[in-house]
């Protein structure tokens, strides 16, 4: 899931176009309570919950996770993320249609109208990474991929005003990224953020459709039978650990089992990234076992930047010995959402982060701590429509 990791967040209202629009942090707890006026519902903060972005945020660095899941700080997105988000909305789309028109023509025509929606939901986004784009490059790019302002065709409609950006890859080097300790580190990492930084429209749009025809050459949609697309998970492993994420893909074997699908439109990773996407997909298996009583017989990354694949089974006593795992991370977490100390663990994944002028590693102050999110399980409802 998010360039992804697992998921983003809802951007509720559009920014001016001078200023980059800022992407909150994944939510775990929904808004807090408060007063509501007269005839309004009162709002109701959702339970905190762990999820594979924010595992790795606390694991990587406990400040990052302090800042994302609990001041819920706002970042400004990358190229890579908003490409990784396109990308995954293209291949949503593609498993929409009849499995005999999943083709490669009919996923690059679906890239135009994904990106349409986009900026429809965010409509600052574009000139705030791109600048405006001028007439010619909007025409050479095909009229799909034109603003909405200068008048597309008929997208299909998004609510208004809320969009999910892709997290970063679990241990890729893509630029811009921090989801661990490996992400750009080297020269290598910080010229590839470079490059992005000064990419134009043509060319990421560009880059994002090769990224669409590079699927086909990992698998045939044709012949994937996919019981579920983006599908929302939560479940409850007890001991006050809620377990909540997106699965890309969840397949259907012939043998009746299922398989974890996860795509990664970031750089292949080393070790250390192969490791922390199989941590992400080892999360996802734990709460279809607990969500469907199955052991997922598969679980498989796409790579589609590099062509590659890498595929793993696990077992049931694996999956439990997993969420001994989980249950001792989110005690951590607990224990220092109690006191509001969490430490900041200076890395060279620091570079690309979007908090350092409120870390004390360099030199800032973070905000004052707002305390654990206290949620009454009495007044816990359904997310709303959108809610993540």
């Amino acid at each position: 899931m998010t360039e992804p990791g697992v998921r983003a967040a809802d951007v509720a209202a559009p920014c001016p176009a001078a200023a980059t629009p800022a992407m909150p942090a994944e939510p775990e707890s929904g808004p807090p309570s408060g007063a509501a006026a007269p005839g309004e519902a009162v709002p109701v903060r959702r339970r905190p919950a762990l999820s594979p972005s924010r595992a790795s945020d606390f694991r990587a660095c406990p400040l990052l996770y302090r800042f994302r899941a609990i001041d819920r700080l706002p970042e400004h997105p990358t190229p890579a993320q908003l490409r990784g988000t396109l990308v995954h909305s293209v291949l949503e789309r593609l498993f929409a249609l009849p499995a005999p028109e999943r083709t490669p023509a009919a996923a690059t025509a679906l890239v135009g109208p994904a990106w349409v929606d986009l900026v429809i939901a965010w409509p600052a986004i574009s000139d705030a990474l791109f600048g405006p784009l001028p007439a010619a490059t909007e025409a050479a790019a095909g009229p799909a991929t034109a603003n909405p302002r200068h008048g597309p065709g008929e997208p299909r409609p998004v609510e208004a005003g809320t969009v999910e950006l892709r997290s970063p890859d679990p241990g890729s080097t893509d630029a811009g990224t921090t989801g661990g300790p490996a992400n750009g580190d080297g020269p290598a990492g910080a010229d590839a953020a470079a490059r992005e930084d000064r990419i134009g429209f043509a060319d990421w749009f560009g880059s994002a459709r090769d990224l669409v025809e590079a699927y086909f050459a990992l698998e045939d949609p044709r012949e994937v039978t996919a019981d579920a697309v983006e599908l929302r998970v939560e479940s409850d492993l007890g001991d006050g650990l809620l377990l909540r994420g997106f699965v890309d893909r969840v397949d259907a074997l012939p043998d009746g089992g299922l398989r974890v699908v996860d795509y990664k439109t970031g750089r292949s990773p080393g070790e250390y990234g192969e490791a922390a996407a199989m941590f992400q997909l080892k999360f996802y298996a734990l709460t279809l076992l607990h969500e469907r009583g199955v052991v997922p017989g598969e679980l498989r990354l796409l790579y589609l930047r590099s062509g590659e694949w890498l595929s793993y089974s696990p077992d049931r006593g694996e999956l439990e010995r997993f969420s001994h795992i989980l249950a001792a991370l989110w005690d951590a977490i607990r224990a220092a959402g109690r006191t509001g100390d969490f430490a900041p663990r200076r890395g060279s994944a620091c570079r690309f982060c979007a908090h350092r002028a409120v870390c004390p590693e360099w030199g800032g102050t973070p905000p004052p701590y707002p305390g654990w999110p206290d949620v009454d399980p009495d007044l816990v409802t359904a997310p709303p429509p959108g809610d993540t």
